[in-house]
């Protein structure tokens, strides 16, 4: 069975989107078979996965309102071992079109639990808000990964994510936890990244990883190719970081 992680923070620019795209990538390098799911009405996954978001016929978006089953939005091989299920613009509309539907919540996860054998990982990429979309991630997925950048309001907003992620364990679904923190965008050069560091490892309890992705040009460039980093720039600093992250994710046994 795979193991189900959302990638949240309502934060945007934080890493997110690189961390979804570049982790999952990594993952799949390394024999891991992949499901990237993209919740984010932007669909800068998708694209920076280098499909065409705007072509896409069968997105997330269909499979949400139920016109499309799980089978027929997966896009198979998007990379070697990797599958991704799309996303565009037609995405904001489905809070309005769930109004009135049941079991909302947890439209995702009956249909992830359907596939959910045919991959070691399924990766879901959340919006950058607490909404619905962000809550069917969590109610699917079994653990959140937060992505921090290194920043000084980087605990802002950190506090609500676990709250929400509390509230739907306790509702929702009883089995999410807490993936962990992984701090993005550092620059070694200013104090205020180590200060940052050193401030969130004090104030959080939960799992911090250690690998940290850096500020890296080679990283904010590869979306626009449509290419993850490991395949964009293998070399790079921002490369070898998602592969020591994917390790440490590979790694971490949950029970």
């Amino acid at each position: 069975m795979g193991r189900v992680i959302a990638i949240a923070n309502q934060k945007g620019g934080v890493g997110k989107t690189t961390t979804s795209i570049n982790l999952s990538a990594s993952l799949a390098e390394k024999g891991k078979k992949v499901l990237v799911i993209d919740t984010d009405p932007q669909g800068n996954t998708t694209s920076g996965l280098g499909l065409d978001k705007n072509e896409i016929e069968n997105t997330i978006y269909e499979l949400m309102i139920g016109e499309s089953e799980i089978e027929e939005v997966i896009h198979n091989e998007a990379f070697e071992n990797l599958d991704i299920i799309p996303s565009n613009v037609n995405l904001a509309a489905v809070e309005i079109e769930l109004i009135d539907v049941e079991q909302k919540e947890y439209i995702l996860k009956n249909a992830i639990n359907k596939v959910k054998d045919k991959y070691d990982f399924i990766i879901i990429d959340c919006p950058p808000s607490l909404s619905m979309l962000t809550v069917n991630a969590m109610t699917t997925a079994d653990t959140v990964l937060v992505p921090i950048q290194c920043e000084y309001y980087a605990l802002e907003g950190l506090s609500q994510l676990v709250h929400t992620v509390n509230l739907v364990k306790e509702r929702l679904n009883p089995d999410l936890e807490m993936e962990g923190v992984v701090f993005t965008m550092f620059d070694s050069r200013t104090n205020l990244s180590l200060q940052v560091v050193e401030n969130v490892k004090e104030h959080l309890k939960e799992n911090v990883y250690k690998t940290i992705i850096p500020r890296n040009i080679r990283l904010a460039e590869a979306p626009s190719y449509g290419l993850p980093i490991n395949i964009y720039e293998p070399k790079s600093a921002g490369a070898e970081a998602y592969k020591l992250l994917a390790e440490e994710v590979i790694e971490r046994e949950f029970d």
